[in-house]
């Protein structure tokens, strides 16, 4: 298992519709195990591939409190929803930042696991919105988008400071070194 890099708003790599998974095997399952290493060091709660720059129909989700208990969403599809919800919610591909969607309160979602047995689930509460929020991501649309335009612009500016300021520290000790 290999903890994967997570792409950060606004990489347009993040607005790629992702494929279904076709093939349910090694490679597959590698995949999947990355993911949920990744998702747990992060840590996070779900992780679309799409975040990792596989663009499959992939998803992996872990909300139980000691993260033993993985959930896994291969070419999922949203049955039925239920109900309106509006909770605070954040990215692991925009980090630090919170705000409120709404969102179905209860879903059924159909999806493959990872031998690509076809199964349904019933969702409410936080699972419900982490299944349509990591979904979300398998189509192309992150969070923000549930935003107005300026507080995107806003959290967009924020990131891409952020980054230089880190890849700013990261040379420092270059120069340091260089300029002696």
């Amino acid at each position: 298992m290999a903890i994967r890099t997570i792409l950060e708003f606004p990489d347009p790599r993040l607005r790629t519709r992702a494929q279904p998974v076709t093939r349910f095997d090694a490679d597959l399952h590698r995949v999947i195990d990355d993911m949920l290493e990744t998702m747990y060091a992060a840590p996070g709660i779900g992780l679309a591939a799409t975040q990792v720059d596989v663009h499959q129909r992939l998803v992996v989700i872990d909300i139980s409190d000691d993260r033993n208990d993985p959930l896994v969403l291969i070419n999922p599809e949203i049955l039925s929803r239920e109900g309106e919800t509006a909770t605070e919610e954040g990215c692991l591909s925009v980090p630090g930042y919170f705000d409120e969607v709404k969102r179905a309160s209860k879903i059924r979602v159909r999806a493959q696991d990872r031998d690509g047995k076809v199964f349904e689930r019933d969702c409410e509460e936080i699972l419900a919105v982490c299944v349509q929020h990591e979904m979300d991501h398998i189509d192309g649309k992150l969070f923000v988008d549930y935003l107005s335009s300026l507080k995107r612009e806003r959290v967009r500016k924020k990131l891409e400071k952020e980054r230089k300021e880190r890849a700013a520290r990261a040379s420092a000790p270059e120069r340091r070194r260089s300029a002696l």
